[in-house]
Protein backbone atom coordinates (compact mmCIF):
# COMPACT_ATOMS: atom_id res chain seq x y z
CA UNK A 1 0.00 0.00 0.00
CA UNK A 2 1.62 3.78 -0.87
CA UNK A 3 1.18 6.23 1.72
CA UNK A 4 1.43 9.65 -0.57
CA UNK A 5 -0.10 12.66 -0.36
CA UNK A 6 -1.87 14.49 -3.19
CA UNK A 7 -3.04 11.03 -4.49
CA UNK A 8 -5.72 11.88 -6.60
CA UNK A 9 -3.79 14.59 -8.74
CA UNK A 10 -1.09 12.23 -9.40
CA UNK A 11 -3.27 9.73 -10.84
CA UNK A 12 -4.71 11.91 -13.21
CA UNK A 13 -0.91 12.75 -14.23
CA UNK A 14 0.01 9.33 -14.60
CA UNK A 15 -3.14 8.68 -16.66
CA UNK A 16 -2.26 11.39 -19.38
CA UNK A 17 1.29 10.30 -18.80
CA UNK A 18 0.44 6.72 -19.47
CA UNK A 19 -2.06 7.50 -22.51
CA UNK A 20 0.86 9.82 -24.25
CA UNK A 21 3.09 6.57 -24.03
CA UNK A 22 0.27 4.54 -25.60
CA UNK A 23 0.27 7.00 -28.77
CA UNK A 24 3.54 6.69 -29.01
CA UNK A 25 3.03 2.83 -29.79
CA UNK A 26 1.75 3.66 -32.97
CA UNK A 27 4.67 4.93 -34.31
CA UNK A 28 7.72 3.05 -35.78
CA UNK A 29 10.54 2.16 -33.20
CA UNK A 30 13.34 3.17 -35.41
CA UNK A 31 15.53 4.53 -32.94
CA UNK A 32 17.12 1.30 -31.89
CA UNK A 33 15.51 1.19 -28.25
CA UNK A 34 17.00 -1.26 -25.60
CA UNK A 35 14.79 -2.64 -23.15
CA UNK A 36 15.47 -4.61 -19.60
CA UNK A 37 14.13 -7.31 -18.37
CA UNK A 38 14.70 -8.76 -15.29
CA UNK A 39 13.39 -11.85 -14.41
CA UNK A 40 14.16 -15.19 -11.81
CA UNK A 41 15.65 -18.60 -12.01
CA UNK A 42 14.56 -20.89 -14.71
CA UNK A 43 11.71 -18.50 -15.96
CA UNK A 44 15.03 -15.68 -16.54
CA UNK A 45 16.39 -19.06 -18.87
CA UNK A 46 13.41 -19.40 -20.53
CA UNK A 47 11.83 -16.14 -21.72
CA UNK A 48 15.22 -14.98 -23.18
CA UNK A 49 14.06 -18.06 -25.69
CA UNK A 50 11.16 -16.26 -26.42
CA UNK A 51 12.84 -12.63 -27.69
CA UNK A 52 13.58 -13.35 -30.93
CA UNK A 53 10.63 -13.74 -31.98
CA UNK A 54 9.31 -10.51 -30.37
CA UNK A 55 12.33 -8.45 -31.93
CA UNK A 56 10.94 -9.83 -35.43
CA UNK A 57 8.07 -8.39 -34.67
CA UNK A 58 9.34 -5.10 -33.56
CA UNK A 59 12.60 -4.42 -34.89
CA UNK A 60 12.94 -1.72 -33.44
CA UNK A 61 13.30 -2.88 -30.10
CA UNK A 62 16.05 -4.71 -28.27
CA UNK A 63 15.40 -6.73 -25.34
CA UNK A 64 18.56 -7.83 -23.13
CA UNK A 65 17.19 -10.53 -20.43
CA UNK A 66 18.88 -10.35 -16.88
CA UNK A 67 18.51 -13.25 -15.19
CA UNK A 68 18.53 -13.42 -11.40
CA UNK A 69 18.50 -16.21 -8.61
CA UNK A 70 15.34 -16.23 -6.44
CA UNK A 71 17.36 -15.92 -3.28
CA UNK A 72 18.93 -12.88 -4.03
CA UNK A 73 16.42 -10.97 -6.41
CA UNK A 74 14.13 -9.44 -3.69
CA UNK A 75 17.58 -7.93 -2.54
CA UNK A 76 18.53 -6.57 -6.13
CA UNK A 77 15.39 -5.09 -6.76
CA UNK A 78 15.57 -2.63 -4.14
CA UNK A 79 18.87 -1.85 -4.48
CA UNK A 80 18.10 -1.24 -8.11
CA UNK A 81 15.46 1.00 -7.08
CA UNK A 82 17.76 2.52 -4.79
CA UNK A 83 20.06 3.49 -7.14
CA UNK A 84 18.10 4.62 -9.20
CA UNK A 85 18.84 1.36 -12.06
CA UNK A 86 15.31 -0.60 -12.44
CA UNK A 87 15.14 -1.77 -15.85
CA UNK A 88 11.69 -1.33 -17.89
CA UNK A 89 10.16 -4.68 -17.45
CA UNK A 90 10.54 -7.24 -14.57
CA UNK A 91 8.83 -10.74 -13.25
CA UNK A 92 7.83 -9.97 -9.89
CA UNK A 93 6.43 -12.50 -7.48
CA UNK A 94 3.03 -11.18 -6.64
CA UNK A 95 3.01 -10.66 -3.13
CA UNK A 96 6.08 -8.62 -3.82
CA UNK A 97 3.86 -6.29 -5.52
CA UNK A 98 2.22 -4.24 -2.63
CA UNK A 99 6.04 -3.73 -1.37
CA UNK A 100 7.22 -2.33 -4.54
CA UNK A 101 4.38 0.21 -4.38
CA UNK A 102 4.54 1.35 -1.32
CA UNK A 103 7.94 2.78 -2.69
CA UNK A 104 6.05 4.10 -5.78
CA UNK A 105 8.28 2.32 -8.12
CA UNK A 106 5.70 0.77 -9.88
CA UNK A 107 3.43 2.21 -12.99
CA UNK A 108 -0.18 1.92 -12.64
CA UNK A 109 -1.29 -0.14 -15.65
CA UNK A 110 -4.57 0.52 -16.01
CA UNK A 111 -4.83 2.75 -18.59
CA UNK A 112 -2.47 0.50 -20.53
CA UNK A 113 -4.86 -2.36 -20.25
CA UNK A 114 -8.29 -0.41 -21.00
CA UNK A 115 -6.15 0.40 -24.61
CA UNK A 116 -5.05 -2.98 -25.49
CA UNK A 117 -6.39 -6.00 -27.60
CA UNK A 118 -4.24 -8.74 -26.23
CA UNK A 119 -4.30 -8.29 -21.98
CA UNK A 120 -8.30 -8.96 -21.94
CA UNK A 121 -9.01 -8.61 -17.43
CA UNK A 122 -11.71 -11.28 -18.01
CA UNK A 123 -10.01 -13.86 -19.50
CA UNK A 124 -7.72 -14.02 -16.37
CA UNK A 125 -8.66 -16.26 -13.16
CA UNK A 126 -10.03 -13.92 -11.12
CA UNK A 127 -7.91 -14.26 -8.07
CA UNK A 128 -5.05 -14.56 -9.99
CA UNK A 129 -5.75 -11.12 -11.73
CA UNK A 130 -6.89 -9.49 -7.90
CA UNK A 131 -3.25 -10.06 -6.90
CA UNK A 132 -1.90 -7.11 -9.05
CA UNK A 133 -4.69 -4.73 -7.76
CA UNK A 134 -3.61 -2.59 -4.48
CA UNK A 135 -6.10 -0.13 -3.74
CA UNK A 136 -8.05 -0.51 -6.86
CA UNK A 137 -5.18 -0.03 -9.00
CA UNK A 138 -3.43 -2.04 -11.33
CA UNK A 139 0.41 -1.98 -10.79
CA UNK A 140 0.90 -5.94 -12.52
CA UNK A 141 -0.43 -8.28 -14.98
CA UNK A 142 -0.64 -12.02 -14.34
CA UNK A 143 2.57 -14.26 -16.09
CA UNK A 144 2.47 -17.50 -14.89
CA UNK A 145 0.40 -18.75 -11.82
CA UNK A 146 0.97 -21.13 -9.00
CA UNK A 147 -1.10 -23.08 -6.29
CA UNK A 148 -1.06 -25.92 -4.05
CA UNK A 149 -3.50 -28.77 -4.65
CA UNK A 150 -3.19 -32.69 -3.81
CA UNK A 151 -1.22 -35.27 -5.35
CA UNK A 152 -2.05 -38.36 -4.27
CA UNK A 153 -1.55 -42.65 -5.12
CA UNK A 154 -5.00 -43.50 -6.50
CA UNK A 155 -4.31 -46.90 -6.19
CA UNK A 156 -3.51 -46.64 -2.42
CA UNK A 157 -6.73 -45.14 -1.99
CA UNK A 158 -8.50 -47.73 -3.49
CA UNK A 159 -7.08 -50.51 -1.84
CA UNK A 160 -8.01 -48.77 1.44
CA UNK A 161 -11.86 -48.40 -0.11
CA UNK A 162 -12.33 -45.16 -2.02
CA UNK A 163 -13.09 -44.74 -5.82
CA UNK A 164 -12.15 -40.98 -5.43
CA UNK A 165 -10.06 -38.35 -3.89
CA UNK A 166 -11.88 -36.34 -0.67
CA UNK A 167 -14.24 -33.28 -1.71
CA UNK A 168 -14.47 -31.57 1.55
CA UNK A 169 -12.84 -32.19 5.32
CA UNK A 170 -14.81 -35.01 6.79
CA UNK A 171 -14.24 -36.97 3.94
CA UNK A 172 -10.35 -36.01 3.77
CA UNK A 173 -10.08 -37.17 7.57
CA UNK A 174 -11.65 -40.21 7.35
CA UNK A 175 -9.58 -41.13 4.24
CA UNK A 176 -6.50 -40.09 6.23
CA UNK A 177 -7.51 -42.43 9.05
CA UNK A 178 -8.42 -45.15 7.28
CA UNK A 179 -4.95 -45.11 5.20
CA UNK A 180 -3.07 -44.62 8.51
CA UNK A 181 -4.28 -47.79 9.98
CA UNK A 182 -4.48 -49.58 6.73
CA UNK A 183 -0.92 -48.68 5.72
CA UNK A 184 0.66 -49.62 9.55
CA UNK A 185 4.08 -48.18 10.85
CA UNK A 186 6.55 -46.44 8.83
CA UNK A 187 3.89 -44.60 6.54
CA UNK A 188 2.06 -41.49 6.59
CA UNK A 189 -1.29 -40.18 5.03
CA UNK A 190 -0.01 -37.33 4.04
CA UNK A 191 3.47 -34.95 3.77
CA UNK A 192 3.18 -31.72 4.98
CA UNK A 193 7.02 -29.98 5.42
CA UNK A 194 6.64 -28.18 8.79
CA UNK A 195 9.05 -25.69 7.50
CA UNK A 196 6.45 -24.30 4.51
CA UNK A 197 3.95 -22.22 4.78
CA UNK A 198 1.67 -22.60 2.21
CA UNK A 199 0.48 -25.64 3.12
CA UNK A 200 -1.33 -24.41 5.84
CA UNK A 201 -1.92 -21.00 4.15
CA UNK A 202 -4.20 -22.75 1.76
CA UNK A 203 -6.44 -24.08 4.54
CA UNK A 204 -6.98 -20.85 6.01
CA UNK A 205 -7.61 -19.14 2.94
CA UNK A 206 -10.88 -21.37 2.70
CA UNK A 207 -12.36 -19.19 5.66
CA UNK A 208 -14.86 -16.66 5.63
CA UNK A 209 -12.79 -14.37 7.38
CA UNK A 210 -9.96 -12.15 6.62
CA UNK A 211 -5.95 -12.65 7.73
CA UNK A 212 -5.76 -9.41 8.45
CA UNK A 213 -8.28 -6.86 9.80
CA UNK A 214 -9.13 -3.48 10.08
CA UNK A 215 -7.32 -2.49 6.81
CA UNK A 216 -5.01 -4.88 6.93
CA UNK A 217 -3.86 -2.98 10.80
CA UNK A 218 -3.65 -5.93 12.73
CA UNK A 219 -4.18 -9.63 12.33
CA UNK A 220 -7.02 -11.58 12.65
CA UNK A 221 -5.88 -14.96 12.96
CA UNK A 222 -7.75 -15.74 16.22
CA UNK A 223 -10.48 -15.37 14.19
CA UNK A 224 -13.05 -18.84 14.62
CA UNK A 225 -12.06 -19.43 10.53
CA UNK A 226 -8.38 -19.38 11.29
CA UNK A 227 -8.17 -21.35 14.28
CA UNK A 228 -10.86 -23.66 12.43
CA UNK A 229 -8.19 -24.19 9.78
CA UNK A 230 -4.70 -24.23 12.52
CA UNK A 231 -6.97 -26.95 14.49
CA UNK A 232 -7.51 -29.39 11.23
CA UNK A 233 -3.56 -28.61 10.48
CA UNK A 234 -2.57 -29.59 13.84
CA UNK A 235 -5.02 -32.78 13.86
CA UNK A 236 -2.96 -33.97 11.01
CA UNK A 237 0.15 -34.42 13.37
CA UNK A 238 -1.76 -35.28 16.54
CA UNK A 239 -3.06 -37.89 14.94
CA UNK A 240 0.37 -39.50 13.13
CA UNK A 241 -1.20 -38.99 9.96
CA UNK A 242 1.58 -36.48 8.88
CA UNK A 243 5.01 -36.92 9.69
CA UNK A 244 7.29 -33.84 12.40
CA UNK A 245 9.42 -33.65 9.89
CA UNK A 246 10.84 -30.21 7.47
CA UNK A 247 11.50 -30.24 3.98
CA UNK A 248 15.07 -30.53 4.36
CA UNK A 249 14.72 -33.78 6.23
CA UNK A 250 12.77 -35.77 3.17
CA UNK A 251 15.61 -36.36 0.64
CA UNK A 252 13.83 -37.77 -1.89
CA UNK A 253 9.59 -36.90 -1.73
CA UNK A 254 8.79 -38.25 -4.87
CA UNK A 255 10.56 -41.45 -4.60
CA UNK A 256 9.11 -41.41 -0.82
CA UNK A 257 5.88 -40.82 -2.64
CA UNK A 258 6.00 -43.75 -5.27
CA UNK A 259 7.31 -45.83 -2.79
CA UNK A 260 3.81 -45.39 -0.40
CA UNK A 261 5.53 -43.46 2.16
CA UNK A 262 2.69 -41.16 1.88
CA UNK A 263 -0.45 -40.91 0.22
CA UNK A 264 -1.41 -37.04 -0.22
CA UNK A 265 1.45 -34.80 -1.20
CA UNK A 266 -0.13 -30.69 -1.39
CA UNK A 267 2.56 -29.43 -3.91
CA UNK A 268 2.85 -27.47 -7.16
CA UNK A 269 2.33 -28.03 -10.73
CA UNK A 270 5.99 -28.47 -11.44
CA UNK A 271 5.41 -31.82 -9.63
CA UNK A 272 3.64 -33.15 -12.19
CA UNK A 273 6.38 -32.91 -14.37
CA UNK A 274 8.91 -34.11 -11.29
CA UNK A 275 6.10 -37.27 -10.74
CA UNK A 276 6.71 -38.47 -14.55
CA UNK A 277 10.08 -38.26 -14.52
CA UNK A 278 11.19 -40.04 -11.53
CA UNK A 279 8.23 -42.57 -11.32
CA UNK A 280 8.56 -45.46 -13.69
CA UNK A 281 6.65 -46.62 -16.13
CA UNK A 282 4.63 -49.08 -14.54
CA UNK A 283 3.75 -46.72 -11.58
CA UNK A 284 2.17 -43.35 -14.14
CA UNK A 285 -1.51 -44.66 -13.56
CA UNK A 286 -0.91 -44.91 -9.86
CA UNK A 287 -0.86 -41.07 -8.97
CA UNK A 288 -3.22 -38.34 -9.91
CA UNK A 289 -3.83 -34.68 -8.76
CA UNK A 290 -7.18 -32.94 -7.33
CA UNK A 291 -8.65 -29.73 -6.34
CA UNK A 292 -8.19 -29.13 -2.39
CA UNK A 293 -10.94 -30.20 -0.60
CA UNK A 294 -12.73 -27.43 1.62
CA UNK A 295 -14.58 -27.69 4.98
CA UNK A 296 -17.66 -27.87 3.59
CA UNK A 297 -17.07 -29.14 -0.21
CA UNK A 298 -14.37 -27.87 -2.81
CA UNK A 299 -11.93 -25.96 -1.80
CA UNK A 300 -10.09 -22.54 -2.74
CA UNK A 301 -6.40 -22.02 -2.95
CA UNK A 302 -3.52 -19.63 -3.06
CA UNK A 303 -3.48 -17.37 -5.68
CA UNK A 304 0.35 -17.80 -6.61
CA UNK A 305 2.47 -17.07 -9.17
CA UNK A 306 4.88 -13.78 -10.89
CA UNK A 307 3.75 -11.28 -12.90
CA UNK A 308 4.93 -8.81 -14.79
CA UNK A 309 5.54 -4.93 -13.95
CA UNK A 310 7.10 -1.36 -15.80
CA UNK A 311 8.89 0.75 -13.24
CA UNK A 312 8.12 3.92 -13.57
CA UNK A 313 11.87 5.10 -14.03
CA UNK A 314 11.95 3.52 -17.33
CA UNK A 315 12.39 5.71 -20.16
CA UNK A 316 10.48 2.96 -22.73
CA UNK A 317 7.19 2.62 -21.06
CA UNK A 318 5.49 2.07 -24.09
CA UNK A 319 8.03 -0.26 -25.73
CA UNK A 320 7.92 -2.37 -22.08
CA UNK A 321 3.76 -2.02 -22.68
CA UNK A 322 4.66 -3.93 -25.58
CA UNK A 323 6.37 -6.83 -24.35
CA UNK A 324 4.10 -7.53 -21.71
CA UNK A 325 1.48 -7.92 -24.50
CA UNK A 326 3.37 -10.23 -25.95
CA UNK A 327 4.57 -12.25 -23.12
CA UNK A 328 0.49 -12.51 -22.47
CA UNK A 329 -0.56 -13.58 -26.12
CA UNK A 330 -2.11 -17.53 -25.35
CA UNK A 331 0.52 -18.89 -28.11
CA UNK A 332 3.08 -17.24 -26.24
CA UNK A 333 1.84 -18.83 -22.77
CA UNK A 334 1.21 -21.95 -24.54
CA UNK A 335 4.76 -22.39 -26.20
CA UNK A 336 6.10 -20.94 -22.11
CA UNK A 337 4.45 -23.48 -20.57
CA UNK A 338 5.51 -26.67 -23.23
CA UNK A 339 9.49 -24.93 -22.17
CA UNK A 340 8.44 -24.69 -18.64
CA UNK A 341 5.41 -26.14 -17.42
CA UNK A 342 4.59 -22.64 -15.76
CA UNK A 343 0.92 -22.95 -16.19
CA UNK A 344 -0.83 -19.88 -18.29
CA UNK A 345 -3.21 -17.07 -15.82
CA UNK A 346 -5.88 -17.29 -19.24
CA UNK A 347 -8.21 -19.08 -20.00
CA UNK A 348 -7.78 -19.08 -23.46
CA UNK A 349 -3.99 -19.76 -23.02
CA UNK A 350 -5.25 -22.89 -21.75
CA UNK A 351 -7.11 -24.45 -24.85
CA UNK A 352 -3.67 -25.41 -25.87
CA UNK A 353 -3.41 -29.28 -26.56
CA UNK A 354 -0.69 -29.90 -23.92
CA UNK A 355 -3.32 -28.56 -20.98
CA UNK A 356 -6.34 -29.36 -22.08
CA UNK A 357 -5.33 -33.28 -22.97
CA UNK A 358 -3.64 -33.55 -19.52
CA UNK A 359 -5.75 -34.44 -16.32
CA UNK A 360 -3.09 -34.05 -14.13
CA UNK A 361 -3.21 -30.19 -15.24
CA UNK A 362 -6.71 -30.47 -15.60
CA UNK A 363 -7.35 -30.62 -11.82
CA UNK A 364 -5.22 -27.45 -11.37
CA UNK A 365 -7.07 -25.47 -14.58
CA UNK A 366 -10.36 -26.03 -12.16
CA UNK A 367 -8.72 -25.14 -8.61
CA UNK A 368 -7.58 -21.86 -10.19
CA UNK A 369 -11.26 -20.12 -10.72
CA UNK A 370 -11.16 -20.29 -6.80
CA UNK A 371 -8.45 -19.29 -5.84
CA UNK A 372 -7.85 -16.54 -3.53
CA UNK A 373 -5.14 -13.92 -3.00
CA UNK A 374 -3.26 -13.15 0.31
CA UNK A 375 -3.14 -9.86 2.26
CA UNK A 376 -1.82 -6.98 -0.26
CA UNK A 377 0.51 -5.39 2.43
CA UNK A 378 4.05 -5.17 1.83
CA UNK A 379 4.73 -6.80 5.04
CA UNK A 380 2.72 -10.40 4.22
CA UNK A 381 6.06 -12.18 3.53
CA UNK A 382 7.29 -11.41 6.94
CA UNK A 383 3.92 -12.31 8.43
CA UNK A 384 3.41 -15.68 6.75
CA UNK A 385 7.03 -16.97 8.13
CA UNK A 386 5.83 -16.07 11.66
CA UNK A 387 3.04 -17.70 10.97
CA UNK A 388 4.53 -21.02 9.72
CA UNK A 389 6.89 -20.98 12.94
CA UNK A 390 4.23 -20.38 15.51
CA UNK A 391 2.16 -23.22 13.44
CA UNK A 392 5.05 -25.62 13.76
CA UNK A 393 5.24 -24.96 17.54
CA UNK A 394 1.72 -26.41 17.72
CA UNK A 395 2.14 -29.35 15.45
CA UNK A 396 4.86 -30.42 18.03
CA UNK A 397 2.66 -29.70 20.44
CA UNK A 398 4.40 -27.22 22.68
CA UNK A 399 1.11 -24.71 22.64
CA UNK A 400 -2.14 -25.50 22.20
CA UNK A 401 -4.32 -23.75 18.72
CA UNK A 402 -5.96 -20.82 20.81
CA UNK A 403 -2.09 -19.91 22.06
CA UNK A 404 -0.68 -20.16 19.07
CA UNK A 405 -3.11 -18.08 17.20
CA UNK A 406 -2.78 -15.67 20.04
CA UNK A 407 1.05 -15.39 19.48
CA UNK A 408 0.65 -14.96 15.72
CA UNK A 409 -1.49 -12.18 16.13
CA UNK A 410 0.79 -10.78 18.49
CA UNK A 411 3.54 -11.13 16.19
CA UNK A 412 1.63 -9.85 13.53
CA UNK A 413 0.48 -6.34 15.46
CA UNK A 414 4.13 -6.01 16.08
CA UNK A 415 5.24 -6.22 12.50
CA UNK A 416 2.55 -4.44 11.30
CA UNK A 417 2.96 -1.00 13.80
CA UNK A 418 5.36 0.65 11.21
CA UNK A 419 2.42 0.22 8.85
CA UNK A 420 -0.31 1.59 11.81
CA UNK A 421 1.33 4.51 12.05
CA UNK A 422 2.09 5.30 8.13
CA UNK A 423 -1.60 4.94 7.82
CA UNK A 424 -2.97 6.97 10.57
CA UNK A 425 -0.10 9.48 9.70
CA UNK A 426 -1.24 9.96 6.09
CA UNK A 427 -4.96 9.68 7.28
CA UNK A 428 -3.99 12.92 9.42
CA UNK A 429 -2.26 15.07 6.76
CA UNK A 430 -5.25 14.92 4.36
Amino acid sequence: MSFRRSRRWRSAALLIGALAGLCACSRPHDDGQTLTLWAMGREGEVVAQLMPAFERAHPGIHVEVQQLPWKVAHQKLLTAFAGNTTPDVAQLGNTWIAELDALHALEPLQPYVAHSRVVQPADYFPGIWATNVIDGTLYGVPWYVDTRLLFYRRDLLHAAGFDAPPRDWAEWSRQMATLQVHDGGGRYAILLPTNEFEQLLSLALQQDEPLLRDGGRYGNFESAGFKRALAFYVGMFQQHQAPLVANTEVSNPWTEFGRGVYAFYLSGAWNIGEFRRRLPAAQQGDWATAPLPGPHGTGTGIAGGSSLVIFRASPHKAQAWLLIEYLSQPQVQQQFYELLGDMPPRRASWQGKALRDDPAAQAFREQLERVKPTPAVPEWERIVTEMQLVAARAAHGEVTVDQAAAEIDRRTDAILEKRRWMLDHHRGNR
